[in-house]
């Protein structure tokens, strides 16, 4: 099986008056396992289909191991999505369904039967052939979805959220399947979430999708540690990153009435202050506000506060030693704080 290496350049496309995807530029390299992120309606799927030869593109290229395959129909390009409804044959069993793509090509019974076997074997349903998708739980229709992908040894596997319909054990259980198939088959993968959590553990890389752009696209830590626009970093991060209007003048900010350093110095200017939730602190002096809500999750605590007119998050992994209601200051090290320009939304 040879994986392919997928380029799409300067891919615009318009429904009508509307333009979906404003010239998406991406390289992703054979093997990867490659993960389009954003929320809804931000030309991710979009994206996916145009991949998978399902929707055409009104500008641009698509190119596969440097052919181009803009104009190719999708049984051409050979690739294998797997959809968030799974979309398998009620009437067929297991085994037809996994069987089907290799059905359609003409491929021998007895060797349909044995790649049947093996692709089950591979995502843990071959105890399961006979039955019916109506049989089945959630988690096995979804095995049964991924096994027809895999059956046929595509070049490129795309999945559309593939997991979004299993309750949130079961999606972590089969998040660690997927990437431990992923790495064992070699094959290159395309995969779309508005999950970051699910961007984050199974990513090689990530490209973030805002309105119909890509804003970002690096490793789960670059992305993390360095965004690049205030939208990235509303985005990323559970919570979410605290995001702050302030006065940054030589090697301080000014939010409100608090003077708070940072390792950087400037003309005076206006900013966004971003502040991770993991790194804000209680201090002695700083923004003044009042503690909102205590929330215990077992092994970490956020903590709400209300500052005047924003609302921050606070991220630690012990019990909060602040009570609801509780009148403190909050501050932060020079060293984490991300600065942003108001007006282009662009880090600093």
């Amino acid at each position: 099986m040879n994986e392919a290496g997928v380029r799409l350049e300067g891919v615009v496309k318009r429904h009508g008056a509307t333009t979906v995807l404003h010239g998406i530029d991406l390289a992703i390299a054979p093997a990867e396992f490659f993960v389009l992120l954003g929320p809804s309606g931000s030309g991710k799927t979009t994206t996916l289909r145009i991949l998978a030869g399902l929707e055409t593109v009104s500008a641009g290229r698509v190119l596969m191991d440097g052919k181009d395959v803009t104009s190719q129909p999708p049984g051409e390009r050979d690739v294998a999505m797997v959809f968030q409804s799974y979309a398998l044959y009620p009437h067929m069993t297991v085994a037809g369904n996994i069987g089907f793509p290799l059905k359609m090509v003409g491929t021998p019974p007895e060797r349909i039967e044995r790649d049947v076997i093996e692709a089950a074997t591979k995502v843990g349903i071959a105890h399961l052939l006979q039955r019916t998708p109506g049989q089945l739980s959630g988690g096995q229709q979804q095995r049964c979805a991924l096994a027809r992908a895999i059956v046929r040894q595509p070049r490129l596997f795309l999945l559309d959220e593939p997991l979004s319909n299993l309750d949130a054990k079961l999606r972590l259980e089969t998040r660690l399947e997927l990437h431990r198939l992923q790495r064992s088959l070699g094959i290159t993968t395309v995969y779309v979430t508005h999950d970051q959590e699910e961007a984050m553990t199974l990513a090689d890389r990530f490209a973030v999708f805002i309105d119909g752009r890509i804003v970002q696209v690096g490793t789960p830590r670059e992305v993390y540690a360095v965004p690049r626009t205030v939208d990235v970093a509303a985005f990323i991060g559970t919570p979410p990153m605290n995001l702050i209007p302030g006065l940054w003048d030589a090697n301080a900010v000014r939010v409100g009435d608090a003077i708070l350093p940072v390792a950087r110095s400037s003309q005076r200017r206006e900013v966004i202050v971003g502040v991770r939730p993991a790194d804000l602190r209680v201090t002695a002096q700083g923004i003044p506000a009042i503690v909102e809500r205590v929330e215990d999750l077992g092994d970490s605590t956020i903590v709400s506060f209300d500052a005047g007119e924003r609302l921050l998050k606070q991220k630690r992994d012990r019990l909060a030693d602040v009570r609801e209601g509780d009148a403190v200051h909050l501050g932060f090290a020079p060293e984490v704080v991300h600065l942003f320009d108001p007006a282009s939304g662009a880090r600093l």
